[in-house]
């Protein structure tokens, strides 16, 4: 099984349930700049959008989509229990994945990290994101996790959330996000996935700063 990513990106979510359900992958970081991987192949061969993640399954089958590659993980690693085995569940599930992917990730974050988009983008999706973080604030007030236990739900919405530090996002006006954000660092493999992509951030931050 092969991941590819580039480091903190939302393909960390993937990388936390590798981790969690305890199995072996090989890593291909992809430069988010340059679309090339360590040993200069062009990654768009493997995705055309050259976006990350993809995941090179066992027999050679590349998946892409963030979601669609979560639910795969939490069918091929049972025993991880990423996922809850009932239909009930499995549909609570794919409602807090497209709600994380469409009104998190792209409808709020992809704005506020994108260097070329204006102050007035920029200033809309805060406005337009400040329901979806209240909304998620009081959903989760008194709750360990999204759904009944740790999810690969969860494994998603904890790199969303990591991406707070880049924007004018403070989670200290929405506590019990905070509290959970805080909470899910301290998962070990959460917090190992984290720590690992942070040094080969910065690790690609220094080479393109070297070669501007």
């Amino acid at each position: 099984m092969q991941l590819y990513f580039s480091p903190l990106a939302c393909s960390v979510a993937t990388r936390i349930c590798l981790y969690e359900a305890g199995t072996e992958a090989t890593y291909i970081e992809v430069d988010a700049k340059t679309k090339r991987t360590q040993d200069g192949s062009d990654y768009r061969e493997v995705h055309p959008l050259g976006l990350v993640p993809a995941l090179r399954t066992d027999d050679g089958d590349v998946l892409t989509e963030n979601a669609a590659i979560l639910q795969y993980l939490a069918g091929a690693f049972p025993h991880a229990e990423l996922a809850p085995g009932d239909s009930r569940g499995r549909v609570r599930l794919q409602q807090w994945l497209s709600f994380i992917g469409t009104e998190l990730h792209k409808g709020l974050f992809a704005t506020l990290l994108d260097a070329t988009a204006s102050e007035g983008a920029k200033a809309y999706a805060l406005e337009k994101g400040a329901p979806r973080l209240a909304y998620l604030e009081k959903y989760l007030t008194g709750r360990e996790f999204l759904l009944e236990r740790f999810s690969v739900a969860d494994a998603y919405l904890v790199t969303v959330l990591g991406w707070c530090v880049a924007t004018p996002i403070d989670l200290k006006k929405w506590p019990a996000l905070r509290t959970y954000f805080a909470r899910l660092l301290k998962r070990p493999g959460v917090a190992k996935a984290f720590a690992e992509e942070r040094a080969l951030y910065l690790a690609e931050r220094e080479r393109h700063r070297a070669a501007s």
